[in-house]
């Protein structure tokens, strides 16, 4: 076989384990997650309202490396769990808010053990860790540069 054909083998690609890993990690919250009624999508969305407590849809999307046709359900099933209200923008109508509410803020007790209990389940040492967080961070910003 051609040496230009193993560019495509499966495990030669930096693609394919990123995408796997992922999968796999999010399977690891789904139990941690069912007991607070929330997706991963919605979990990582809540994070970013516990610090922010209020922004725009797309500093979220920003925030969060998702276009608006992704969040959109995901803000109207928080929205309809009573966990965040949205609303235009008083200085520019075309600008969608989304603001955290007290019983939003008070998930935030339930969903403290969750990263410990994660942490748990993946075994890496704390440098290991901090080593793949700055290469994959390296990834995701790539684009701004």
């Amino acid at each position: 076989m051609s040496e230009n054909y193993d560019k495509l083998k499966l495990d030669n690609q930096l693609c394919f384990p990123l995408y796997a890993c992922s999968r796999e990690i999010i399977k690891k919250y789904r139990p941690f997650l069912d007991e607070i009624d929330m997706t991963y999508t919605q979990y990582i969305a809540m994070m970013v309202f516990w610090e922010e407590k209020k922004l725009s849809v797309k500093e979220l999307g920003k925030r969060l490396f998702l276009d608006s046709g992704t969040l959109t359900p995901v803000l109207k099933s928080l929205e309809a769990k009573g966990f965040v209200k949205r609303y235009r923008s008083s200085e520019d109508e075309r600008v969608l808010l989304v603001e955290i509410t007290p019983q939003g803020e008070a998930l935030r007790a339930k969903a403290e053990p969750i990263p410990d209990k994660i942490g748990g389940c993946i075994r890496l040492t704390k440098e290991e860790a901090a080593f793949l967080y700055a290469t994959l961070y390296k990834i995701l910003k790539s684009d701004e540069e």
